[in-house]
């Protein structure tokens, strides 16, 4: 199957799975209840081990590729394709019955050198009706739900030049040392920007920034259970045509933690002097 068509395959599983946690979601849920992910812990429904159980179920049966993405830690093989399938991608959003929230799946491909990287990304977000999918080489599309149907465009970065003026996104972690580190940013940028926005999920907000919502987007120690999220959103924006790196300047480890900056391509510049400290 061509890549661009296996996108469109598995976002038609993402959007099923999505109604199921939709419909969870309408129902109450204890905003105390927490599970341990990682090393930290964060809001997370019981729907999760559900819905990750069908996504395999339904991606083992259109392609099962090489395994899965986690499962196959230790038996990557150069040449192989492993799927990724993510958590709900902002629990807290999701337990708390707010709108920003989305279903991820994406696809590796390790090269001769044992180098993975994304090739294909969905990122869902069942209650906003938005469907991102981009495949490596075919471009990034955005499918919104409307009253008449569903309305298919391709997306494309803002052409905002400066930082002055331009609408910004940050992501900000659990643990107080690093949502510190990021507030101080915020703080030195306040009054460039025409609005800085936090509203999470990584995965959705990665998205806005390939569709033109946001001219940027930056977040430090992005962590290994982000992995799924920013996989899946990091093709979109690629395709896209917007930029996506360490703020090191790096390249994305798809093995650990990562301070993570998406752009338009054209104020990457103005942005670094901020997430540099100079």
């Amino acid at each position: 199957m061509e890549l661009r068509d296996l996108a469109m395959q598995a976002a038609t599983i993402a959007v099923e799975a999505g109604r199921h946690a939709l419909q969870d979601q309408i129902n109450p849920h204890d905003p105390r209840s927490t599970s341990a992910i990682g090393q930290g812990t964060q809001f997370s429904p019981g729907i999760d081990t559900r819905l990750i159980r069908y996504c395999r179920t339904k991606i083992a049966a259109l392609d099962p590729m090489d395994g899965f993405w986690e499962e196959e830690a230790g038996n990557r093989r150069p040449g192989g394709r492993y799927w990724c399938l993510g958590h709900i991608d902002g629990p807290v959003n999701y337990v708390r019955n707010m709108a920003e929230w989305t279903l991820t799946i994406s696809l590796f491909a390790v090269d001769e050198k044992g180098h993975a990287s994304p090739i294909l990304g969905i990122v869902h977000a069942p209650v906003l009706g938005l469907t991102y999918l981009a495949a490596k080489g075919q471009g990034a599309i955005r499918i919104r739900r409307t009253i008449v149907g569903d309305k298919r465009e391709k997306i494309i970065p803002s052409t905002m030049t400066t930082l002055t003026g331009s609408v910004i996104s940050f992501g900000m972690s659990y643990f107080p040392n690093e949502s510190e580190k990021v507030l101080q940013i915020v703080s030195r940028m306040a009054g460039k920007p025409a609005d800085i926005k936090r509203v999470g999920p990584v995965s959705l907000d990665l998205c806005r920034v390939a569709d033109g919502s946001y001219d940027a987007y930056f977040e430090p120690a992005l962590h290994s259970w982000d992995i799924p999220a920013v996989s899946a959103a990091a093709v979109v924006v690629r395709e896209a045509k917007g930029t996506l790196w360490r703020w090191d300047g790096g390249h994305v480890r798809w093995e650990g933690s990562n301070d993570v900056v998406a752009t338009n391509g054209l104020i990457a510049e103005d942005l670094n002097t901020y997430l540099s400290g100079r």
